[in-house]
């Protein structure tokens, strides 16, 4: 493949947003248009467990096999057209996918370097753990590249770091290069999820046509700035909005914090240079932190559910019945389920055309360190009542053996004490050197704060999502819903309406929980971050929407009153 394109800019694009993301993507990506990079991301806290488990089984696994049978179809045409593929499919076992990806492009006939990147395997530190990996930086793909790698992989990097290790390759940027680095960071963050910057999961879809939306790719230039666009007559937009929905997914604070870098998402500017290219620039850096995330994957137990449908009249009164007859029979089991929840979902409606909107849905989860417990002792309890509950009594399936669920945590560690290591193409083992910039004092002037408030004036009561979109997010057990706005008018009336208070009134599950506020002036936007949401996290399930998917969905469709000037 071709050497590095030095001197314009890098054209990187994405393939994959998550494990299991548009199979045909790698192709598309390859044949829409020129590009030097194309990474794919396919690791996430619910993929580590799934390989985890994956390991388990057979030492040998613990990558994403998707990645294999994508390359088999599209490898050649990566070498053809000089374009080079960074992939953290490698999971818990980038050289055994290193591995693979030779054999395979043997049996092609292909001359194709491969190397990778591991390091970051802490489970000798956590005991107890299933999967315990540091989020490692873009060094060690750099390195690759460096090296001649025509494809590198990796295991647990951030998914930014498949953008900024090629970044850093291409333009010879220096571990101090702050500003540059965070610009990559953000273009990174952008790209990650694959179409959400294209149109996917977007707030404002209707005025789209987003039903097959094509991936993106961001044009970085040296000083970090970048443009995010997308291939030629391919699905979806890009808009100011579709990217801000995407920097605000999954973030926390203004302070965007990685092993590379500290990206301060508050000094992002976005602008719109034509039809589908949003310019990115503006982004500072600071100093990365001292230490590495860590996370961590455990099985956390066994759990069940059952649903049971309740048709017709009296909805809270089969509901207690049925409730009332399981707690019973719990009780007088040899051993009852250390976790029980039930939650009701009203999706009824009086006088129904049909059986399904005259019926609601109420929900029993069980959870215990016994698939015993969780397994016969539930369907027990419920398959006995099939003819001595509430009239109408069925479920929509019978509940089974009971399943492992996992636990994700967040651990810490000093990153002087975490080995990264480049294992390049001719198989010589390179450690990268931590060359992570001492922190300073930052010496920059603060942004402006909150705008000023908008004159009063008449009020409507209306639901929030007609003046501003959302999208919302896990981290662990943590939810975080990012709001912005499209106009400044609409940015002074939210930037003061929507406080902490006003979020906790609007939705009621996050009253009693810890939740923080940031401000975004630049992107019009706030961000908020609620602690314990998701309880352990996704693999746990403790929640309806265990990802928090739809929560910035559901504080859009909830009503207050809004100027009217805005409607």
């Amino acid at each position: 493949m071709s050497g590095s394109p030095a001197g314009r800019a890098l054209r990187i694009g994405n393939a994959s947003g998550f494990y299991g993301d548009r199979f045909d993507a790698m192709r598309e990506m390859l044949t829409g248009g020129p590009l030097d990079v194309l990474t794919g991301d396919y690791l996430a806290e619910l993929t580590m467990l799934i390989l985890g488990r994956d390991r388990l089984r057979d030492p040998s696994l613990g990558y994403a096999k998707t990645f294999l049978r994508q390359l088999e179809e599209c490898l050649g045409l990566a070498q053809e057209r000089g374009v080079r593929i960074v992939a953290n499919a490698g999971g818990l076992h980038p050289g055994g996918l290193a591995d693979a990806v030779r054999e395979l492009a043997g049996r092609l006939g292909l001359g194709v370097r491969v190397a990778h990147v591991e390091g970051g395997d802490l489970g000798a530190r956590f005991p107890g753990a299933l999967t315990a990996h540091a989020y490692l930086g873009g060094e060690g793909i750099a390195a690759c590249l460096r090296a001649g790698a025509d494809v590198v992989v990796t295991g647990r990097v951030t998914d930014a770091a498949l953008v900024t290790g090629p970044a850093s390759w291409h333009f010879g940027w220096a571990p101090d290069d702050l500003d540059r680095l965070a610009g990559a960071v953000v273009a990174g963050h952008i790209l990650e999820c694959g179409t959400q910057a294209t149109g996917g999961n977007y707030a404002h879809f209707t005025g789209h046509d987003v039903r097959r939306p094509g991936f993106p790719l961001a044009e970085i230039q040296d000083d970090g700035s970048c443009v995010v666009t997308k291939h030629d007559s391919t699905g979806g937009l890009v808009d100011i909005g579709t990217v801000t929905a995407q920097l605000l997914y999954e973030t926390q604070g203004a302070r965007y914090a990685g092993p590379d870098v500290t990206a301060r998402l508050d000094t992002v500017t976005l602008t719109q240079e034509g039809p589908d290219r949003v310019r990115v620039s503006g982004v500072r850096g600071e100093a990365p932190p001292p230490t590495l995330k860590v996370g961590l994957n455990r099985i956390g137990g066994h759990r069940n559910e059952v649903v049971f449908v309740l048709t017709g009249l009296d909805i809270d009164a089969k509901a207690a019945l049925v409730r009332e007859q399981i707690e019973d029979a719990l009780d007088r089991a040899k051993s009852r389920p250390s976790e029980v929840r039930w939650e009701l979902a009203r999706t009824d409606r009086a006088d129904a055309p049909t059986e399904e909107t005259a019926s609601a849905l109420l929900r029993l989860v069980v959870r215990d360190p016994d698939p015993d417990v969780v397994g016969r002792t539930l369907s027990g309890a419920a398959i006995e009542l099939a003819l001595a509950s509430y009239p109408g009594f069925h479920v929509t399936a019978p509940p089974g053996k009971g399943a492992p669920y996992g636990v994700f945590e967040a651990a810490y560690v000093e990153r002087e004490g975490v080995e990264q290591v480049a294992v390049l193409p001719d198989g010589e083992r390179v450690v990268v050197p931590d060359g992570a910039p001492v922190p300073v004092r930052d010496e920059r002037p603060e942004l402006p704060g909150l705008p000023r408030r908008l004159e009063p004036g008449p009020t409507r009561r209306a639901p929030l999502g007609l003046v501003a979109g959302a999208r919302s997010g896990d981290k662990g057990g943590d939810a975080n819903v990012g709001v912005w706005v499209r106009t400044d008018e609409a940015w002074r009336w939210l930037a003061h309406e929507l406080t902490v208070q006003r979020f906790r009134e609007l939705l009621p599950e996050a009253a009693e929980l810890p939740v923080e506020r940031h401000v975004l002036p630049n992107l019009r936007a706030l961000n908020f971050v609620v602690t314990g949401l998701l309880g352990e996290g996704v693999a746990a399930q403790a929640r309806f929407d265990p990802q928090a998917k739809g929560v910035g969905e559901w504080l859009r469709s909830r009503h207050l009153d809004i100027p009217e000037v805005l409607l």
